[in-house]
């Protein structure tokens, strides 16, 4: 049995599909969902469903019972007072889950960075959590995409407004990305394959070698309209981040994220592409997923 967190997210939600769509080759599955309501019909009737959260050990190990393989995913918590304490909230329960019950395989989303990133926020957390999780000695995958392409979504209005792109990093620098829709496929391929073992990292790296100032060009391209970029300081930057609503400790470890991919090039040119595991373009994004996004922002 396949157990799948955040199957209502942006990336759970896509492996979710890839592994009904895989039919029986997938067996039994089933989902940890605070609400379960927000299932789409074609899927509610497919799987089984846990209510709750997964960083409540009751509802993981009730989850995990009689589960082999796991996608494993921490949700962002822009409120959360602590970024490490969000992350090791939701760390315990499986490590317990594992250790307790029949867990083989963790297919778990993580960044590049590992053995190279210094003091990077949520980075940072989340390698942590990997090094955690292995340390129970379950056969484990960490997908490591760099800069995720749907980031770029919460910019939709912004960009129809006042035609701006704004990121807090350099716009002369080359910045990898990935789209989501990659990253669930290549969880649920690893999932659906019984055969891996050991613990390894497995990079999901886009076709690209764009820096920001390139993406506004792509981007303005396929709308047909000028977009510039514009680069945020990290003052500004944790500013935004407030004003809508992130925790000091949330603003803060974003903003030492976005300053060290900019400051140690861990997402930058030295990250090389893997076309087997992210083969979606940026500008084959920008076209189905950002265009239809921005020319609907504001209604």
């Amino acid at each position: 049995m396949i157990l799948v967190t955040t199957p209502t997210g942006q990336i759970g939600s896509q492996v979710l599909d890839s592994l009904l769509d895989a039919g029986d080759a997938a067996g039994d599955v089933r989902v940890i969902v605070r609400d379960p309501a927000r299932l789409p019909p074609h899927v509610r009737d497919r799987v089984e469903t846990v209510t709750g959260s997964h960083a409540d050990p009751e509802v993981t190990a009730k989850a995990c019972a009689g589960v082999d393989r796991v996608f494993w995913l921490v949700p962002p918590a822009p409120t959360a007072g602590s970024v490490d304490g969000h992350f090791r909230a939701f760390t315990r329960p499986l490590v317990d889950a594992i250790r307790t019950g029949g867990v083989e395989r963790v297919v778990a989303v993580s960044t590049l960075g590992r053995g190279v990133a210094r003091d990077a926020g949520q980075i940072s957390a989340s390698l942590a959590m990997d090094d955690v999780i292995r340390a129970t000695g379950v056969h484990h995958r960490a997908l490591c995409p760099p800069y995720l392409m749907e980031n770029l979504l919460h910019q939709a209005a912004a960009i129809r407004g006042s035609g701006v792109l704004a990121m807090a990093t350099y716009g002369d620098r080359v910045l990898r990305t990935c789209a989501t829709r990659d990253v669930g496929a290549t969880a649920a391929r690893l999932l659906l394959d019984g055969s891996w073992t050991g613990q390894d990292d497995v990079p999901v790296v886009g076709p690209d070698a764009l820096t920001p100032e390139d993406m506004a060009r792509v981007v303005s391209e396929v709308l047909g309209r000028p977009v510039r970029f514009q680069r945020l300081d990290a003052a500004e930057y944790a500013a935004a981040l407030r004003r809508h609503g992130a925790s000091e400790d949330w603003a803060r470890a974003l903003t030492d994220l976005a300053t060290a991919t900019a400051e140690q090039g861990f997402y930058g040119s030295a990250a090389p592409t893997s076309p087997d595991t992210a083969p979606t373009s940026f500008r084959s994004w920008c076209e189905r997923v950002l265009r239809p996004a921005v020319l609907n922002a504001g209604g």
